[in-house]
C-alpha cells in the first residue's frame, strides 16, 4: 500500500514540474492573505519570554491564543478547537507530519505528544487556510520543529526548573546543543509531575494528577550552500494521567515520533526552497478505570495507531507569482480494543474492537499562488484534490459493524475537493482581506467506524456510519486591520456553511453496552450547519514600555433547525497589560466571558454562569557574557475565583489560586 501512495506522490510531482515551465526572475513578491496566527514558542531554550510561564505547557500557551480555545476533560491534554470546531474536522499535524491520537474518547489529542521544548512556533490557520497539509473543514493547526541552526558555533545549552502551588506541578528540563558550519545537534529532555488540583472552593479535584516526560534529538548536516539534511527523533511518555471528567483515566500515553527531512534552498532563478520529509510516528494509548471507586464493571481499553508518511513542499516564485506546491501522503492504521471483565468471575470476560482495525490511505496535493497586482492590491487562489481510502482488515471488528449494516464492504474510496479565493488591500494604515472557500473532509475513523463509543458529555453510546457523506464547508472570512505606531485594531469574522454536517443522533432500536448510559446514537449526515466567529483586537502602546490590549469574541452555531449546536463559545474577553523596561518585566490580564444562555441541551451543555479571573506575573533576565538567567514569578487566579468554562466537559471546575515560579538558566560557549 505504501509503495503505490509514493508512486502516486511521484507521479504527482510532474505537473507541479510543469507548473514553473519558466524561470523569470520575480518583480516583486505578493503578501499572504491567509488568515494564520502564529504562537511563538521559543528558538532557542525552553525559557522563553513570550509567555509568562516561560515552562508552561503547550496547551496553556495554545490556550493564550485568539485563534483557539480548547475541550478540557482534566490537567492535561486538552483539545484544541478552531472556528468552535473540534479535532475531527481540523488538520492537527507536527511539522507537517500526519500523527493520530489512539483514544477513541480523546484523551489523547496531537498536541499532548510534543512539549514547548521540542518547538519553535505553532502556526493556526483558519479554515481552507488550513487544507495546505491535507483536507479540513475548520482548519489546521501545525507545531513547527526547531530547525538546526547552523549561525551558531560551539556549545550551548539550558537548564529550566519550575514549580506551582496548586496540584504542586514541579516542572524540570535540560538541553544541550552543538553547531558549526556544517553540523548541528541538539538533545532536550522535560519533566512534568502534578498532583491533584483544587478550585476556587478549596476542594480537591479528584483524578487531575499526570505525569510526563519528554525527550527528542534533532541532528543536521549541512552538506553545501543550497542543501541541508536533518533528521530528529521524539519519545513522549505521560502515565498516571487522571481525567475528572471522564469515567477512566489512563496510566500510559506513548508516542515515538521521528523523521528525516532534505531541504534544498535557491535551486534555481524559481524555486526558493524544496523540502522533501519521510516520517514515522506511533502512538500508544490504555485507558485505566482501577484506581476509580465503585467501577460496575472494569474495564481494559488499548488503542494504536501507527502512521507513515512523506510530503514534498516546493516554495516559488515567478514575475509576480508567490507559488506553493505541497504533495503529501500518509498510510494509518487505528485499532482500539474494549475488554469488559464482570464482578461474577464465573462469567467470561466481553471482547470488542471498538475501533475494528481500520487502515486509511491518502494522498493530496495543495496548489496555491499569492499574484501581487499592484503595490496595495493581491489576490490568491488555491485548489487541493485528493483521494482517501478507508479499508477494515479485521474481520471480527467488520461482521460486528455488519450488525447494523449487513450490506457495508471492507473498503471505502473517497475524492476529495477544497478551493480558495480571495483579495487583499493594503495602503497607509489599513490592510484588508476577504475570503471565500469550498472545503471537504471526510468522515473520522470513529464517525465511520466506532462501535460503542460512550460520551460522558451527553451520556450516550454512539455507533459510525461508514456511508455517509462528505461533509463539505462553504465558507467567507473578512479581516480588516488599522495600524500606527502606537495603536493597531483587528476586526475579523469567519462564516461557515457546512453541508451533511455530521453529529449524533438518538436510535431508539439499539440498546446501549455502556452501564447509565442514556441511550444509543448512531453518526448521521444533517441537512446543513451555520457556524459563525467574530472577533476585535485592539492594542494600544502610549509609550514604548507599556503595552494594553483588548480581544472580544462573539460566536453562535445552529443546524438546519435552528438548534444550537454543541460547543460554541459565549461571548468571551481577555484585557491586559504587559510593562517592559530593560530586563525587567510584568503582566496583568483579565480573562472571562458571558454566561452561556445559548446551550445544546439535547447534546450534554448547561448554563455556565458568567466569570472573570486576573493573572498576574513579574519577570527579570540577568545576562553576563554568555551566560542568562531568566526568573519568573506570579499568580495565577488572583481571586480564587471558582468558575468553568463552556468547554470544561461535565463542568469540570478550573484551578483556584495558583502560584509559581521558574527559573531557566542558559549559556552558550565558543
Amino acid at each position: 500500500m505504501m509503495k503505490r501512495l509514493f508512486f502516486l506522490l511521484i507521479i504527482s510531482l510532474f505537473p507541479a514540474a510543469a507548473l514553473f515551465a519558466q524561470t523569470n526572475e520575480p518583480d516583486s513578491l505578493p503578501k499572504s492573505l491567509e488568515l494564520n496566527e502564529v504562537i511563538v514558542i521559543s528558538k532557542s531554550t525552553a525559557g522563553s519570554s513570550k509567555q509568562p510561564k516561560c515552562l508552561s505547557s503547550l496547551d496553556e500557551y495554545l490556550e493564550r491564543s485568539s485563534k483557539l480555545t480548547l475541550v478540557k476533560r482534566g490537567g492535561y491534554g486538552w483539545e484544541p478547537m478552531i472556528n468552535n470546531m473540534t479535532s475531527e474536522r481540523l488538520n492537527l499535524t507536527i511539522d507537517g507530519m500526519h500523527i493520530f491520537g489512539a483514544c477513541t474518547d480523546k484523551m489523547d489529542p496531537v498536541t499532548s505528544y510534543v512539549d514547548v521544548s521540542n518547538l519553535e512556533e505553532v502556526n493556526v490557520s483558519s479554515g481552507q487556510n488550513g487544507a495546505y497539509t491535507g483536507h479540513t473543514i475548520g482548519g489546521a493547526l501545525d507545531m513547527v520543529r526547531t530547525k538546526p541552526d547552523f549561525s551558531t558555533r560551539g556549545w550551548g545549552g539550558n537548564v529550566d526548573l519550575g514549580a506551582e502551588s496548586n496540584s504542586g506541578l514541579i516542572t524540570t528540563g535540560a538541553k544541550i546543543k552543538y553547531g558549526n558550519r556544517k553540523f548541528y545537534s541538539s538533545i532536550n529532555f522535560m519533566y512534568r509531575d502534578a498532583g491533584n488540583y483544587k478550585d476556587g472552593n478549596g476542594n480537591t479535584v479528584e483524578f487531575s494528577q499526570f505525569t510526563k516526560y519528554n525527550a527528542s534529538v534533532t541532528t543536521g548536516i549541512k552538506i553545501n550552500d543550497k542543501h541541508l539534511l536533518s533528521g530528529s527523533v521524539i519519545f513522549d511518555n505521560a502515565s498516571n494521567v487522571g481525567y475528572p471528567a471522564l469515567p477512566m483515566d489512563v496510566s500510559l500515553a506513548r508516542a515515538y515520533i521521528a523523521d528525516v527531512e532534505h531541504t534544498a534552498v535557491h535551486v534555481n532563478k524559481w524555486i526558493e526552497e524544496w523540502n522533501t520529509k519521510i516520517y514515522y510516528n506511533s502512538v500508544q494509548h490504555v485507558m485505566d478505570d482501577t484506581k476509580r471507586p465503585a467501577v460496575p464493571m472494569h474495564m481494559d481499553m488499548p488503542g494504536w495507531t501507527h502512521t507513515t508518511g512523506i510530503y514534498s513542499k516546493i516554495t516559488a516564485a515567478k514575475n509576480r507569482h508567490n507559488i506553493i506546491v505541497n504533495l503529501n501522503a500518509y498510510y494509518n492504521q487505528s485499532k482500539a480494543e474494549m475488554t469488559m471483565y464482570p464482578k461474577d468471575e464465573s462469567e467470561p470476560p466481553m471482547f470488542m474492537y471498538t475501533w475494528p482495525d481500520v487502515r486509511t490511505a491518502y494522498t493530496g496535493i495543495s496548489i496555491s499562488d499569492n499574484i501581487s497586482l499592484s503595490q496595495n492590491h493581491s489576490i490568491r487562489f488555491s485548489i487541493n484534490p485528493g483521494f482517501r481510502q478507508n479499508r477494515i482488515t479485521n474481520t471480527f471488528g467488520l461482521n460486528s459493524l455488519k450488525i447494523f449494516y449487513p450490506d457495508m464492504k471492507a473498503s471505502k474510496n473517497r475524492f476529495l475537493y477544497s478551493a480558495l479565493a480571495g483579495y487583499g488591500f493594503k495602503k497607509g494604515h489599513i490592510e484588508l482581506s476577504a475570503e471565500a472557500a469550498y472545503g471537504e473532509r471526510a468522515p473520522s475513523v470513529s464517525e465511520g467506524y466506532g462501535f460503542y463509543l460512550f460520551n460522558s458529555f451527553d451520556k450516550y453510546d454512539y455507533i459510525g456510519n461508514p456511508g455517509l457523506k462528505n461533509e463539505k464547508s462553504l465558507e467567507a472570512n473578512t479581516n480588516i486591520i488599522y495600524r500606527n505606531t502606537k495603536f493597531r485594531v483587528n476586526l475579523s469574522a469567519s462564516w461557515f456553511h457546512i453541508l451533511d454536517y455530521i453529529i449524533g443522533e438518538n436510535n431508539p432500536a439499539y440498546s446501549p453496552m455502556t452501564f447509565g448510559a442514556s441511550g444509543v446514537r448512531v453518526y448521521k449526515a444533517l441537512k446543513y450547519a451555520n457556524i459563525f466567529s467574530g472577533s476585535l483586537q485592539i492594542d494600544y502602546r502610549p509609550v514604548n514600555a507599556l503595552k494594553t490590549s483588548a480581544f472580544i469574541a462573539y460566536n453562535d452555531g445552529r443546524d438546519y433547525q435552528q438548534q444550537k449546536l454543541p460547543l460554541i463559545r459565549p461571548l468571551s474577553y481577555r484585557l491586559g497589560a504587559t510593562y517592559l523596561h530593560k530586563q525587567f518585566e510584568a503582566e496583568l490580564t483579565a480573562d472571562g466571558a458571558s454566561k452561556q444562555t445559548a446551550f445544546s441541551r439535547k447534546y450534554g451543555e448547561d448554563e455556565t454562569p458568567a466569570y472573570m479571573v486576573l493573572n498576574f506575573y513579574t519577570g527579570y533576565t540577568l545576562k553576563y557574557n554568555r551566560h542568562k538567567i531568566l526568573l519568573r514569578i506570579g499568580v495565577e487566579n488572583i481571586g480564587d475565583v471558582f468558575y468553568s468554562t463552556y468547554s470544561d466537559w461535565n463542568n469540570i471546575p478550573r484551578k483556584g489560586r495558583n502560584f509559581f515560579f521558574s527559573v531557566s538558566y542558559g549559556f552558550r560557549q565558543l
